[in-house]
């Protein structure tokens, strides 16, 4: 049997981190502090829209490997302890560590003398070092090692990773070690590192992404404007291996749990270091006109101006989520350009195959069909491949006008053209029947 390993927090990283490490031959106990959450995981019940992941949790529970609790009591045997904790954005993006250390100053008392405790929260630069402090135990080794989950795929993310970060002072430090060999399974690549490094890995990552992705829906919009076709731009792009093809699909803005909180996170770090990050504080700002400009493109295809008046204008609306793949809803674009559009007095009826509810102003159904009856047009905002599979004859044949703004560039134009609807893309010239 492998190391016995306690994880604190049941979200994203945390579950998946939990059902992971069992899977790869350890015994997990999971602490949270939400008792019904621990309650449904206890009888197997993930509320997590993610793929894999209630699967792992049944087999884990089934072998006996993995355990839920609230105490962090059962965390007494546990020879490394893994922290997954929120750390959402204060004031000017500052991280707030206040969840992470009142769960720290609770372990204190708890660990074993020989315990190894593993930061997977991203975390600001510097965290480490305090966090014996936090705890109240300066014998206790700290090693940062970042996640890099992308949800819907978070399962595979784990058990088969691109990397794996670990940052220890000295990085070679016997509990570096020891975190490693948690992997040794994966056969990933091991970068070993300082605290500082790690930590800053993740905020660089992620805050590169943030940028790259609002390149592309610039891009998308001067494509827009001189008559060219963002998808053979970028085509072309992708085939540079100094580019890569990842992160140059253009859409309704990036958003989701990782990439806004990091970004902000990083322009901050940067701030109080005295570095001017412009480039990052732009990535931001294109991000949240790009918003803007979806709302304009929808009023547009709705009313024949871009600032026409949607008072009881009724709006179909394709995916909240912020991605396929997961029901996140967290600093969605899909959401924000959803509720714009109704506080513009527009009429929203809107379709996600992983949300039901929790949208202020926005009537959720649970029939894609439904969206389209009597839209002065319908709108694509989430990239569920489901979308292309619709019977876009049976839409038309319910909505008020035929348009569609295809905000994720997903749909098929000649499908749409035939089924008598005019498409509005990103970053490409109007499709009409």
């Amino acid at each position: 049997m492998g190391e016995r390993i306690g994880v604190v927090g049941a979200g994203y990283v945390g579950l998946t981190s939990a059902a992971c490490l069992a899977r790869l031959g350890h015994r997990v106990s999971c602490v949270d502090t939400d008792a019904a959450k621990v309650g449904r995981l206890r009888a197997g019940e993930v509320d997590l829209a993610e793929p894999d992941l209630a699967e792992l949790v049944a087999e884990g529970l089934a072998a006996g490997t993995l355990a839920f609790g609230t105490d962090p009591e059962v965390l007494a045997d546990a020879e490394l302890v893994v922290l997954c904790l929120p750390t959402p954005p204060g004031v000017n993006g500052e991280p707030d560590l206040d969840m992470l250390r009142s769960s720290l100053a609770r372990l204190g008392p708890v660990l074993a003398p020989d315990a190894v405790v593993v930061t997977k929260s991203t975390v600001p630069v510097g965290t480490a070092p305090r966090i014996p402090g936090y705890l109240g135990r300066p014998d206790i080794a700290v090693v940062s090692n970042p996640e890099f989950l992308r949800e819907g795929r978070a399962v595979r993310d784990f058990l088969h990773p691109d990397r794996i970060v670990l940052g220890a002072d000295p990085p070679d430090s016997p509990a570096a070690h020891r975190v490693a060999n948690l992997y040794a399974p994966t056969g990933a690549p091991v970068v070993r590192t300082g605290t500082a490094s790690a930590e800053l890995a993740k905020y660089a990552s992620n805050g590169f992404l943030a940028v790259k992705a609002s390149y592309v829906n610039v891009l998308a919009e001067l494509c827009e404007h001189c008559g060219a076709d963002v998808h053979d731009v970028t085509a072309v792009m992708g085939m540079d291996e100094r580019i890569g093809s990842a992160f140059l699909a253009p859409g309704p803005g990036w958003g989701g749990s990782c990439l806004p909180k990091d970004t902000s996170a990083l322009a901050y770090a940067a701030e109080e270091a005295g570095v001017d990050f412009a480039l990052l504080r732009e990535a931001v700002r294109v991000n949240d006109r790009q918003r803007t400009r979806m709302v304009r493109a929808v009023r547009l295809a709705a009313t024949g101006r871009p600032d026409g008046e949607l008072s009881g204008v009724r709006i179909g609306v394709l995916g909240l989520a912020f991605k396929a793949g997961t029901g996140d809803l967290r600093d969605s674009p899909a959401v924000a350009v959803a509720t714009a559009l109704a506080r513009h007095g527009a009429e929203v009826t809107a379709y996600d195959p992983a949300v039901r509810s929790g949208v202020d102003g926005v009537q959720v159904v649970d029939d894609p069909y439904l969206v389209a009856k009597d839209a002065a047009a319908c709108v694509v905002l989430t990239e569920w491949p489901e979308f292309r599979e619709l019977d876009w004859r049976r839409l038309a044949a319910s909505v008020d006008r035929r348009v569609v703004v295809d905000a994720r560039n997903l749909l098929d134009p000649q499908s749409l053209a035939g089924a008598g609807f005019t498409r509005i893309g990103v970053g490409t010239t109007p499709r009409r029947p």
